[in-house]
């Protein structure tokens, strides 16, 4: 592979293209050493300073011993403003404010005691206590569960040597590559403050005019608008750390790693049309989908997977893995499976346990250490600082669902909501009064990676963060089409909602920069007839990097109908057989099957039996089932059809790509759908049939109606 650029003179040395009309009267646009653009602030223009007044040079880069070097605690403009930034909102979270979460536990089944001496990572078998939470990022506490968005996937694991907090997300990269510029992401995409609007959502103009102004942000969007961000359900979803961490062994060895959690399910997304009705049919959907798996025990379950690779294989790849934006290909690191995660009680009460839960990046056990991602460092700030505002005091790790449940103690006292009472006369270190109180120890003790440092203190981003348009065009060609085209047509929906002209201009530019055929679909998709100006860039995407199969979803998909859901919708008159034939089928492959019919009460079958329905007609919209079936009777469709929710319910089934299952006389409901006969719509002749409808179920989606029901750009 080719070798990273070390220094701002190698990065200088690529092409440079026109820089877009970003620039005003007050303010001129430079690119920096790692391609970042800083608008600065031209002759007359206003000058930014800090909350006492100090003009500000960077506003882009954290302070760092050296480009590649840690984060300095000095950096008083950093800590002011993600301080700042922290406090803006009482009492629910800035961001991640709609959460769900779950108790259970983590189980090492591949020891790391080689690489590590944490415990938790070295003894197999052993099943450490967890609270997951699980969230969107942009939106209120009271937004819909299924908006466009990142989602928080936190693991706090209460081991023997203390809290250890996985504080990732369901997508391994980020938007930013600097802590530094995390406030601006979160004000651009909140509702715009002059108007209170729009809510949950990233389809308005001030997130991607500072997006079109934020080129190491192209890699993440192009993840933002994939089906990752509008997933079928959280047990369906990955997770990861993002950050590079370290482990380090008893000898004081370090390796570098980084995190995943891969759903036992499968990964699974909804089609974006589902994802508007859903949102208004259920905006809990994933809150209840988590809710009633683990009530009916059907545990949701991920296996912990870790890519290890040592210092000097990072020097030798073609990206720089302290750069929160770009992924670590498994096809260049493999992912090693070394645990289970396993989610197995609800809480007991929503407020004291997932509102009042406080993730901290820093919370890691000895074993276990830092990087010097720029982004990962004040992540540790802002995360601790957070908890004051919400929580009201230092003493929010007292809270039983932030308390670890290893023996602790320290000489930190009192405070605000003080719950411990501490007889102590001693409360400090050292003292000849008490020697027996909690003191220091070096042989268990967390101790940093000796890691050299040695660098100028400079605001300089690393030259060998400079690619941003690279591993964003990897992304793009590891999808397949279908996933490619969803791509497209999020992008044309995203900046059809963006009025301001200049910014969806400057925004094709950066598309074309990733490759010419996908800005050239989003701009006939906004019937943008004009010249696309290419963004500026100090290197251009490479165009022979291998396209890797694990960033896709359907590529890594295989069939299954475990936990997923089935709708079955019935009339009275229908064949009991064949009703009890698909819930026989539909339970050997563990998927639910939920009966949807007129009324609530249900229907009287055939035989003269009678089944209770779990939906009435109009509250189960075909939207809340991974696939459906038309148990119905002559009869029974002739007064479905002039039920308009009748026709919507097969019609959206139909157009959202679905497996369809149903009975002869279902066929005029169907025509009146608009239903064409495809390999997803299986007649149900007798009982028997039962089982091809399931096997051709699951295999999920069908991709190839989708060009027939809504336009491919």
């Amino acid at each position: 592979m080719a070798k990273k650029p070390t220094t701002p003179q190698a990065a200088k040395k690529a092409p440079t293209k026109a820089m877009p009309p970003l620039e005003g009267p007050a303010s001129k646009m430079i690119t920096g050493a790692g391609g970042e653009l800083h608008q600065v602030a031209a002759a007359g223009g206003q000058t930014m300073t800090t909350n006492h007044g100090m003009p500000i040079a960077d506003d882009h880069n954290s302070l760092k011993a050296g480009a590649r070097g840690p984060t300095l605690l000095e950096d008083f403009i950093l800590r002011e403003k993600i301080f700042h930034f922290d406090h803006e909102r009482i009492p629910e979270r800035v961001v991640h404010a709609r959460g769900l979460a779950a108790h259970g536990f983590f189980e090492l089944t591949d020891s790391l005691a080689g690489l590590t001496t944490a415990a938790v990572l070295s003894e197999v078998g052993v099943q450490t206590p967890v609270f997951v939470r699980f969230s969107t990022v942009a939106g209120n506490r009271g937004s819909a569960d299924l908006a466009r968005d990142v989602r928080g996937f936190a693991v706090k694991m209460y081991t023997t040597e203390g809290n250890w907090d996985i504080v990732g997300n369901n997508i391994p990269v980020f938007f930013i590559q600097d802590a530094l510029k995390f406030p601006d992401l979160a004000h651009a995409v909140k509702e715009e403050p002059d108007r209170g609007f729009p809510q949950a959502q990233s389809a308005h103009d001030t997130f991607w005019d500072w997006i079109a102004c934020t080129p190491e942000a192209m890699h993440m969007v192009m993840w933002q608008m994939s089906d990752r961000t509008i997933p079928r359900s959280m047990r369906m979803m990955q997770g990861f750390g993002i950050h590079t961490f370290r482990l380090v062994n008893a000898e004081g060895v370090s390796t570098f790693v980084k995190f995943h959690w891969t759903p036992k399910l499968g990964i699974q997304s909804v089609v974006w049309d589902e994802a508007v009705k859903i949102n208004g049919a259920d905006p809990d959907f994933h809150r209840r989908d988590l809710f009633n798996s683990i009530q009916m025990g059907d545990f949701p379950e991920w296996e912990l997977g870790v890519q290890l690779f040592t210092e000097e294989q990072a020097d030798g790849f073609d990206f720089d893995h302290l750069d929160a934006t770009k992924v670590i290909p498994e096809e260049v690191v493999p992912l090693r499976t070394i645990g289970r995660l396993v989610l197995n009680r609800n809480p007991a009460n929503v407020f004291a346990e997932t509102e009042q839960v406080a993730f901290c990046t820093q919370n890691v056990v000895p074993g276990i250490d830092f990087s010097n991602d720029p982004l990962l460092a004040g992540r540790h700030f802002s995360y601790l600082d957070t908890q004051l505002k919400r929580l009201g005091s230092t003493n929010f790790t007292q809270l039983p669902i932030n308390a670890p449940k290893c023996p602790f103690g320290n000489m930190q006292r009192d405070g605000h909501m003080q719950t411990m009472v501490h007889p102590e006369r001693v409360t400090y270190t050292p003292s000849l009064l008490d020697p027996t109180g909690p003191r220091e120890n070096p042989a268990k003790g967390f101790k940093s990676y000796p890691a050299p440092v040695e660098g100028p203190k400079v605001r300089e981003r690393s030259a060998t963060f400079a690619d941003h348009y690279s591993q964003a065009r990897l992304f793009f060609e590891s999808q397949t089409e279908p996933e490619q085209n969803h791509i497209v047509a999020a992008l044309v929906f995203e900046l059809s909602k963006v009025e301001a002209p200049i910014v969806r201009a400057a925004m094709l530019g950066h598309l074309v920069n990733i490759r010419q055929d996908l800005g050239e679909r989003v701009a006939n998709g906004l019937g943008h007839d004009e010249p696309i100006t290419p963004a500026a860039t100090t290197v251009e995407a490479r165009t022979d990097l291998t396209p890797s199969p694990k960033l896709s979803i359907l590529k890594t998909a295989t069939a299954t109908l475990e936990g997923r859901m089935i709708g079955c919708l019935v009339t009275d008159g229908a064949d009991a057989k064949l009703v009890a034939a698909i819930d026989k089928a539909a339970t050997a492959m563990k998927a639910v099957i939920k009966i949807v019919a007129p009324k609530l009460g249900g229907v009287t079958l055939g035989d003269g039996s009678k089944i209770a329905a779990d939906h009435q007609l109009a509250g189960g919209p075909s939207v809340l089932f991974d696939t459906v079936v038309l148990a119905l009777s002559e009869a029974g469709t002739t007064a479905l059809l002039g039920e308009a929710a009748a026709i919507a319910w097969v019609h959206d089934a139909f157009a959202h790509l679905k497996v369809i299952g149903h009975t002869k006389a279902a066929q005029p409901l169907l025509d009146a759908a608009g239903v064409v006969p495809d390999a997803g719509v299986v007649t149900l002749a007798k009982a028997t049939d039962a089982s091809s409808y399931i096997d051709t179920a699951a295999n999920g989606r069908i991709w190839d109606r989708e060009a027939s029901v809504r336009t491919v750009y």
